[in-house]
Order: C-alpha cells, then structure tokens, then sequence
C-alpha cells in the first residue's frame, strides 16, 4: 500500500535506449521540443506581423537561435563550471571532452549569452532571393521576441535534469530516515563525491556501507569498476519490474531524500517567468523592455530557486559569500537587466514618435 513517504528515483535517462550508454536520451528530445515550441510561438506572430522577423524567415532565424543555445550552452559550461572539458581529449568518439554532449554538460547562462549573439545575427536581416535584406530590425526587438520563446525551453530542461537524476537538490533527510512526501530519493549520489571532500554523497554507517557494497557486488561483473557496477544496479532499477523492487527495497536505506530542486526550477524558470512575460508582453513595448524583465525575473528567480539546489560537485569554490556560482551569474544578469530597462526607456523618451512593437494581444502601433 502507498505510503506518504520519499520516493526514489527510478527514471531511465532514455526514452529509447538501443544499448549500453546509447540511445534516444530525454535531454535531447526536452532541447527539440523547446526548438519546436519557440519556432511555432515565432512564426504564429510572424502570420499575425506582430513581430518584424518574417514569416518566411522565422525558420532561418531558429538555425541561428538553436546554434547560440547549443554552442553558448556547452562553451558556458566548460568555461563557467568545467574548464577541463578544453584540454580533456580520448582516442574515442567525439574525441574532444567539448564534443561529448552525451554526457551532458550544458549552462542556461552560456546559453542566454549565445541567444545574445544570435540575436544581433538575425537582426541584421536576411539576403532575399533580389540580394536585397529583408527583415532587418532592432537587436533589442528580437531580444524581446527571444525572451518570450524561451521559456518553455527551459522547462523541458529543467525536467530532463531532473530525469536524470542531476543537479541535486539539498539533502532533507539523511539515508535510512524518513524523508517527507515532497521529497526525492536519487540514486545517482552514490557516484559523486562525498559530502566532506565537497562532493553530494552524505556519510553511510558501516552497516549502511555494507548494504550498499553487497548490493553492487550482486550485479557487477569481474571487469567492472565501480562505477559501471553502480550503473548496473542503476540499469536494473530502471527496467523496473520484480527485479527492479528488489533492487528499490535494497537500495531506499542508503539513499538520501532530497528537495527536488528541478522541479522547483521547472515551474519558476518555465512557468512563472513565461507567464510574466506573457502579462508584460501582452502589448507593444518599447524594443527592449521584455528581455529587460527577462533578466530581470530570471535572475531574481534563478537566485531564490538555487538555495534549495546544491553546487556543482566539481567546483573548487563552490559557494562566495553565501551564493554559489550560478546565483553571481544571476545578480548580474538582474544588473544587466535594470541597465538595459533604464537605457530602453531612455531611448524611447528620447525618440519622436515613441516606437512601441510586438506584443501579442493586439497589434503593433509603429513599425
């Protein structure tokens, strides 16, 4: 019978696995699916001309937005949170630490720089088939078509994070206590690094280790090393199964319970920064005041949602005065914001008529 009490994380990383650490991974599909929905978002104003990009151009515009998300996330990362993926290189494919987004390793604040540089691309405009440009408009209006495009990107995000099993929130009850309703087991601890060299995996007792020890030696093959003798008992969890509640039953008393912190970050970065964006943009604005609250919001939201969320487990440093890298990260990006809301609205003061575009309620009152 159902209890009110922690569950443990039982999720598999694939939605299609073909074998072994291959196959059709949740990540993938949460990035294609916020492609899928900024595209359709982008191009129904573009129908409606309530944005300057043009229909016909919206889909040349994602290329440019989903090169910045993808090659600003990754550089991000490694240069923010992993700066050995540089000079991390194999014999294997993809041979380059940078390359091996199967691993993951991905940050939103690399990701919204990308989206910068994209956007100053696509606002330079289009070569029609005449070689005259089309489309050619404001950064700082395309920054606002961005900003509004996506957030439901960073829900799918958030919640492949939390399939995963990454990006761990803080420890709510430690192993073999019981944890509240709300909270996560997941397994994936054990393959950090302990809690006292800076790590996410908290202390077992000896006979906690003992149980721990005898259920990995029950899967692991002579050749294995720990990790991927963990792997197997993670494997056999996730099949489910009489098995996989076995494996669970053994597992649950070494396993801490955990605020699920990527759920948290889901609702505030997908669904509440969305739908105040939306309210802002619900007409047009001078060019640049909605990216201006996106940094704003997102970062004020990012810095309330990361105290529930532990640092990544590799950083040296991981927290300066309280805050941890991604929380610093965040102040800026609200400073960042407050000058550019200041420096827009200044602008628009300035400029006779005021321009006020996009906005989705009704349509733009100058062009």
């Amino acid at each position: 019978m159902p209890t009110l009490a922690s569950w443990l994380h039982d999720l598999s990383p694939f939605a299609i696995k073909v074998s072994d650490g291959f196959g059709l991974r949740w990540y993938g599909l949460s990035y294609a699916a916020g492609f899928l929905v900024a595209y359709l978002f982008m191009r129904t104003l573009a129908a409606r001309n309530l944005i300057l990009i043009p229909k016909d151009r919206v889909a040349d515009a994602m290329t440019w937005l989903i090169l910045g998300v993808v090659v600003g996330g990754r550089l991000g990362y490694a240069l923010f949170y992993d700066p050995q993926l540089f000079t991390n290189f194999s014999s294997s494919f993809p041979w380059w630490g940078l390359f091996a987004l199967n691993k993951g390793g991905m940050a939103s604040h690399g990701g919204i720089a990308g989206v910068i540089i994209a956007s100053w691309w696509i606002s330079r405009g289009f070569r029609g088939q005449s070689g005259n440009i089309v489309g050619k408009c404001s950064m700082l209006h395309v920054l606002d078509v961005m900003s509004v495009a996506a957030p439901p990107g960073l829900f799918f995000g958030r919640i492949a994070n939390f399939i995963n099993g990454e990006l761990l929130g803080k420890v709510v009850a430690m192993p073999s206590e019981k944890g509240p309703w709300w909270t996560v087991q997941f397994p994936q601890e054990v393959l950090s690094t302990p809690m006292s060299q800076g790590g996410h995996r908290p202390p077992l007792t000896i006979e906690q280790q003992h149980a721990l020890d005898t259920l990995i030696l029950k899967h692991a093959l002579p050749t294995d090393g720990f990790e991927q003798a963990y792997q197997r008992v993670l494997d056999q969890l996730q099949r489910g199964g009489e098995a996989g509640r076995r494996v669970a039953a053994e597992l649950a008393p070494v396993i801490s319970s955990r605020h699920p912190s990527q759920l948290y970050q889901a609702f505030a970065e997908g669904i509440v920064l969305w739908v105040t964006l939306m309210l802002i943009w619900r007409k047009p604005r001078v060019s640049g005041v909605v990216a201006s609250w996106f940094l704003i919001i997102y970062g004020v939201l990012r810095v309330a949602t990361e105290f529930w969320r532990l640092p990544d487990a590799q950083l040296t440093v991981q927290r300066v005065l309280g805050l941890s890298r991604g929380q610093w990260l965040s102040v800026l990006m609200i400073v960042a914001g407050l000058l550019l809301l200041a420096g827009s609205l200044a602008v628009a003061r300035r400029s006779s008529p005021t321009r006020y575009v996009g906005g989705w309620g009704k349509r733009a009152s100058t062009v």
